[in-house]
C-alpha cells in the first residue's frame, strides 16, 4: 500500500479544509507544514501540498519543494476562478487551484488593507471594464463568503492514484 502525505499551510482554514478532505479520501498522512522537515518527506510514495495562493505565490510550497518528493501534487486555495488563477513560481509538479472563500472579520489588518485598495481599484474602473473577478471582489467586500466544493478535490485524488499505479 502506497505511503501518502497531505502537507498543509492554513492562514484563515480553508486550505485545511481541502487538506483534511484529501487526506480523508486517500487514507493519507495529514500534516501542518509547521510540523514537517524536508527529510520527513522522503518515506511517501506521494506528497500532495496545499497553501493559500496570494499575489500569485503558494503559501509554504518552498518547504515541500525542497524536499526532492518522489511524487508532488500541489494545490493552491484562494477566490481566484481556477479557470483563470495565475502564479508567479515555477513549480516542478501537478498543479492545482481550488476556491476558498473569504470572512473579512477574520483577515488581519495587512489583508484588510489589501483587500480595501483592491475595492478602491476596481470601484474606479468602469463596471463595463470589471472581470468576473472584480465583481465577485465587489459583491462579497466586507462580508463572509465560501466557495469551498469536495466535489473539487476529484481531480486531484484521480491524479494521485494514476501516479501512484
Amino acid at each position: 500500500m502506497a505511503k501518502i502525505a497531505v502537507i498543509y499551510k492554513s492562514k484563515y482554514g480553508w486550505a485545511k479544509i481541502y487538506a483534511e478532505w484529501i487526506a480523508q479520501d486517500l487514507g493519507a498522512d495529514l500534516i501542518e507544514v509547521s510540523a514537517v522537515k524536508p527529510a520527513d518527506l522522503a518515506g511517501y510514495d506521494c506528497v500532495v501540498y496545499g497553501g493559500g495562493l496570494y499575489a500569485g505565490s503558494i503559501a509554504g510550497v518552498k518547504a515541500v519543494l525542497k524536499a526532492n518528493c518522489k511524487n508532488l501534487a500541489v494545490f493552491s486555495v484562494g477566490l481566484a476562478d481556477p479557470a483563470t488563477a495565475k502564479y508567479d513560481i515555477n513549480i516542478n509538479a501537478k498543479l492545482f487551484h481550488l476556491r476558498g472563500g473569504i470572512d473579512y472579520s477574520k483577515l488581519n489588518l495587512a489583508h484588510k488593507g489589501i483587500m480595501a485598495v483592491l475595492n478602491k481599484t476596481i470601484s474606479a474602473k468602469p463596471e463595463s471594464d470589471w472581470t468576473s473577478e472584480d465583481r465577485g471582489i465587489r459583491e462579497t467586500y466586507g462580508g463572509c463568503v465560501d466557495f469551498t466544493d469536495r466535489a473539487s478535490i476529484t481531480s486531484i485524488i484521480d491524479y494521485v492514484k494514476e501516479v501512484l499505479r
